[in-house]
């Protein structure tokens, strides 16, 4: 069997730092020693590869025993576990993980007790395979493994381990490995969330895991650009793409992910035009999330979920993104028509006082993507018809916050530590795409304005992308809040009798930077 070569392409060695280098090139190690010992019976599962270049990769359900067959599960070791919820997070969770070689019949245990999994559900194989790319890259199969946990107990701790065919983590071996989540409560009740988009692989992402952790969340929005596997992010096959960037995404991300779910959407890094139609079959085999979307077999970004008194809605701005085009109206607008539904569904339930809704392409910012012309056209009435609460997007790395907008303009000024009432004021946009990825800036002469440096400027010189993919000048007022730096969010969510989102932005240090509050009928 022909082995290629696993060196470290020039496009992705300039974006590491050395200890990433080096994990990347032990990840690729491993895999290949693996397929040594199980090359004669893989039959090239994981680097042999007949797909021709440039032909589309597959994503579903699989049960190949061969690998298995040939090395014992004993020595196949799980990793990259990431949680979700379901459409309902007080008994749905999903648990998800990675094997480098298939197994035989996978499972998680669950119970109440870290020495009492005494609940077995069987999981889901789901077999990834990217083509071959002559001189660039060679044939690859991931495999990542889900198993649905329903009929769970509102407002509960479960110990969960993950195993398969000769890994138990119910036996001594492999206890270690048990972690625990959390499912969201029966009744509406106080609770905190964060949020950033762009992380991607690095030193940085990795510190900003560190922060959610400390702010100690019910769960995490992640409003795409999930790994940056794909270099331009341009939704074609002629994009740099290295799909063993996912390996060391989940890795770096496990410490948080195994206890803390991440409820992802897409954002135009996620579009890879090597799996499915739409280049979202790398995401139909990757995540678990809710499957109550317009079509979640192949928009899986596409959701909604109702955590306390808030809830949430992911939708994919791909579908309406004038700028970059590839899947722009791939929904034949049904997407849209959802939106409109799944709004006015929530604007009708008595036990919700908020809405949010998170997506990638930003509405308003003033950083280098700047604001999106498609997603204004296509979803921003509907926000303002069902009084959306607070907009959360990413794409431009940076952490930069509106006013209260209403029509276009400033409907209310927010300063820091402000508060407005979305059923007056209009909705405040918050850009946090400051989760890892390389930084950007602002526009020329544009300050930072930030908490402890506040800089007073009444207008800022920016643009919206037109239909036509062109740049439209716009001079706005609505750019309060502006910060070059890793950074997220993390939300305070009140019930009871005087309900609240406390807002509040955090650079990588931890320290502060923004917050405001939203009230209804305030």
């Amino acid at each position: 069997m022909d082995l290629p070569d696993f060196g470290i392409p020039a496009r992705l060695a300039h974006r590491m730092s050395m200890a990433e280098q080096h994990e990347y090139l032990r990840t690729r190690l491993v895999r290949r020693r693996t397929l040594v010992t199980a090359g004669a019976v893989a039959g090239g599962l994981l680097a042999g590869g007949c797909a021709t270049p440039g032909t589309k990769g597959r994503a579903g359900p699989s049960a190949p025993a061969s690998v298995s067959g040939a090395v014992h599960g004993s020595v196949v070791a799980p990793f990259g576990r990431h949680l979700a919820f379901g459409a309902d997070p007080r008994t749905q969770l999903r648990v998800s993980w990675q094997v480098p070689l298939a197994v035989r019949k996978p499972f998680v245990r669950v119970g109440l007790k870290p020495d009492a999994l005494d609940r077995r559900v069987d999981a889901e194989i789901r077999d990834l395979h990217t083509p071959a790319l002559t001189g660039v890259r060679p044939a690859f199969e991931q495999y990542y493994v889900h198993a649905a946990l329903d009929g769970l107990r509102p407002g509960t701790t479960y110990y969960y381990g993950v195993g398969h065919d000769g890994f138990d983590p119910a036996a001594a071996p492999h206890r270690a490995t048990v972690a625990t989540f959390r499912t969201a409560p029966a009744s509406p009740e106080s609770f905190t969330f964060t949020a950033f988009g762009d992380q991607g692989v690095s030193q940085a992402a990795s510190a900003n895991d560190d922060v959610i952790l400390r702010q100690d969340p019910a769960f995490h929005l992640h409003a795409g650009d999930i790994c940056y596997a794909d270099v331009n992010g341009q939704g074609r096959t002629t994009d740099g793409y290295d799909p063993g960037y996912w390996d060391l995404f989940l890795k770096q991300n496990e410490p948080v992910a195994r206890t803390v779910p991440w409820m992802v959407t897409t954002g135009n890094h996620d579009m890879e035009a090597w799996y499915s139609p739409d280049g979202y079959g790398g995401q139909l085999a990757r995540w678990a999330l809710p499957e109550n979307g317009f079509d979640p077999k192949t928009s899986p970004g596409v959701y909604a979920f109702t955590y306390g008194n808030v809830g949430f809605v992911a939708l994919d701005a791909n579908d309406v993104s004038y700028e970059i085009p590839a899947n722009l109206g791939y929904s034949d607008g049904r997407q849209t028509t959802w939106l409109d539904g799944e709004l006015t569904r929530l604007r009708a339930d008595a036990n919700v006082d908020f809405v949010v809704v998170f997506f990638h392409h930003c509405a308003y910012s003033t950083s280098t993507h700047a604001s999106d012309g498609g997603v204004r056209a296509a979803w921003l009435s509907l926000f303002a018809k069902h009084q959306v609460d607070l907009v959360i997007n990413g794409h431009n790395h940076v952490y930069e916050r509106t006013d209260a907008i209403r029509d276009g303009e400033v409907g209310r000024t927010v300063p820091i530590g402000g508060s407005t009432d979305p059923t007056r004021d209009g909705i405040v946009y918050v850009t946090a795409g400051g989760g890892g990825k390389d930084l950007y800036g602002f526009p020329t002469g544009v300050q930072e304005s930030y908490e402890g440096h506040v800089t007073r400027r009444d207008s800022v010189e920016t643009f919206a992308w037109t239909k036509a993919r062109e740049q439209k000048a716009e001079t706005v007022a609505w750019s309060r809040v502006r910060y070059r730096g890793f950074s997220l969010l993390t939300v305070e969510a009140r019930a009871g009798g005087s309900p609240r989102l406390t807002v509040s932005a955090l650079a990588q240090n931890g320290e502060r930077i923004d917050h405001f509050e939203v009230r209804r009928g305030a």
